[in-house]
Order: structure tokens, then sequence, then C-alpha cells
């Protein structure tokens, strides 16, 4: 029975020591990681795809009529 509370004890510190560690340094650097791999993902992809975009929103905008702009007083 004393051998279970020790074990118990024991596991419990250790446990306690596993949560009270301060591991905000290796959290910061892998959420950097995360957001690099991020930013390099959405630069090929915008390398990749540019022209395909940019003659689509052409596309867009060629087939929108122009409006004549007329400015009227106000007042």
């Amino acid at each position: 029975m004393l051998s279970l509370v020790v074990s118990l004890q024991s596991y419990l510190v250790a446990a306690k020591d596993r949560l009270s560690r301060e591991e905000t340094g290796a959290t910061a650097v892998e959420y950097g990681l995360i957001i690099g791999l991020i930013a390099v993902a959405i630069v090929a992809v915008l390398i990749f795809l540019g022209p395909q975009l940019a003659g689509l929103f052409q596309g867009v905008s060629d087939s929108i009529p122009e409006v004549a702009t007329t400015s009227t007083p106000a007042g």
C-alpha cells in the first residue's frame, strides 16, 4: 500500500513539473515556422496562378460596360 502511495505521489509530482514547465519559446518558434510555411505557400500559388488570375480579372473588367461618370454640383 505504501508503494502505491509513493508511486502515485511521484507520478503527480512529475506531472506537475511537466505542466508547469515554461515552453513559450518553443511554441513561438513552432508558430513562426507555420506562418513562414503558409507565406511561402501563398507566394508560390500567386507565382503559378498569377497570370491566370490576371486574365480572369481582365475578362471580368472587359465584360463590364464603361459608365460615364458625371459630377453634379451638390446643393
